[in-house]
């Protein structure tokens, strides 16, 4: 079972204001954030979202920054 998905972002603030809306809409709230990773997710549990940048310091790519 999944317990949450990271997405890699080259832009935190903007992909941030992004997953902020959708989460809305599905009754998620941010739950962790720090300067580089923001974390999606409901208070009773459930499959989460996170934005990250990624740790290498590289660029966001299908390969960096994300994990299942």
């Amino acid at each position: 079972m999944i317990g949450y998905v990271t997405l890699g972002t080259n832009d935190l603030k903007r992909a941030a204001a992004f997953y902020d809306e959708i989460c809305k809409e599905l009754g998620c709230g941010r739950m962790m954030e720090s300067g580089t990773f923001i974390a999606w997710g409901k208070p009773d549990g459930g499959a989460g979202v996170g934005l990250t940048k990624p740790y290498d310091g590289n660029a966001a790519t299908v390969g960096n920054g994300v994990m299942v």
